[in-house]
């Protein structure tokens, strides 16, 4: 652990206000916490101007970290879009069914787990499913951007391995656990 300086304190102490405890992931980006910062602002400025509601978000998350396996981000996002849509919906995007998104939704899902998986792959015929489903090109860029800056963040938590918090044992809902059955376990 990083001896922690200000920025790291603030991040730790906003956890624990939001939380009632620090994330495993916070406790790794301590080593440089104006990155973890610029990581979010960027998050923010690729997808709200472009009109990517909370709903919307989660569903990309969601769809592209199950897509390589990141357990981490799978329960925080899982956790947050049942919430937000029920536990259905969130189980249905982690396991790839898609079950209770529109068609919107199920294009943007289906988009963010080409790109997780590989994006060499993408054709033209992929980006007029987005548009045929409504996407303009400027929210198909903001999606794309917002999916890669995901993979990056959750690339450096799973190299350095990072565990997912013991506290989603209890805060994710049964059918977002069962349905994460792949990536790094919990750790104690």
């Amino acid at each position: 652990m990083p001896e922690l300086g200000d920025e790291a304190k603030r991040i730790f102490d906003e956890d624990v206000e939001d939380l009632g405890y620090v994330m495993n992931v916070s406790r790794l980006w301590a080593y440089q916490p104006k990155a973890v910062k610029l990581f979010f602002g960027l998050f923010r400025e690729v997808s709200v101007p472009h009109g990517l509601d909370d709903r919307q978000r989660a569903i990309l998350v969601v769809a592209c970290a199950s897509a390589f396996g990141d357990s981490y981000c799978s329960l925080v996002w899982g956790t947050r879009l049942a919430a937000a849509a029920g536990e259905e919906v969130a189980s249905g995007v982690l396991t790839g069914s898609d079950t209770g998104l529109t068609g919107e939704e199920r294009a943007m899902a289906r988009w963010a787990r080409k790109v997780a998986r590989d994006p060499t792959r993408t054709t033209q015929a992929d980006v007029r499913e987005l548009r045929d489903a409504g996407i303009s090109d400027e929210r198909i860029f903001a999606m794309t951007a917002f999916v890669a800056l995901r993979i990056a963040f959750a690339t450096v938590n799973d190299a350095l391995g990072v565990p997912p918090d013991s506290a989603y044992r209890t805060r994710a809902p049964e059918a977002v656990l069962s349905a994460v059955t792949f990536g790094r376990s919990f750790q104690d």
